[in-house]
């Protein structure tokens, strides 16, 4: 059976490997830029804003779910952006993944938070069938963008009419 528990300074090299899974799984195996040092800061540096959860059986950590706070202006409160969950193929259908995400739910009800939402590539059918079956529903009528590389550098550095340099 999965223990779930708030992940440790020590979790940050496995931490870091599963997000590189991730990735390769994603089919973008390169794009991971992030350094443990970089990781460890955000989890626990002086004033952390991302959070980390770990699955572990047998005293090995099999997936884990990296998130953050975000707000509701509608709701009034916070929320859960679950930015990562992750948990490696032979473990999986163990319970890993839905006990990661229960633990985030019961944190959100437990401190009053509107939601908890993700991401997922339309691609991914298994996720996306393990997330209905938990009684997720997507969000068809939103689109998500990003700003980031060359056109992020190039739109933060021009100034907004009427703004003093």
């Amino acid at each position: 059976m999965s223990r779930i528990r708030p992940a440790q300074e020590a979790d940050v090299p496995v931490i870091l490997e599963l997000i590189h899974e991730l990735a390769r799984y994603e089919k973008e195996p390169d794009a991971v830029k992030t350094t443990e040092a970089q990781l460890h800061s955000a989890l626990f540096g002086p004033t952390p804003a991302v959070f980390a959860h770990v699955a572990e059986d047998d005293g090995t950590v099999q997936g884990f779910a990296l998130w953050f706070r975000n707000f509701s202006t509608w709701e009034g409160v916070h929320g859960i952006y679950l930015e990562d969950l992750y948990v490696r193929p032979e473990a999986r259908g163990a319970g890993h993944g839905k006990a990661l995400l229960q633990t985030l739910a019961r944190h959100a009800v437990d401190h009053g938070y509107a939601r908890v939402e993700w991401a997922v590539l339309n691609w991914n059918e298994p996720s996306i069938g393990f997330y209905r079956s938990l009684g997720a529903r997507p969000q068809d009528e939103w689109s998500t963008f990003r700003l980031t590389g060359e056109a992020l550098r190039e739109f933060g550095a021009a100034r907004p009419a009427g703004v003093p340099s």
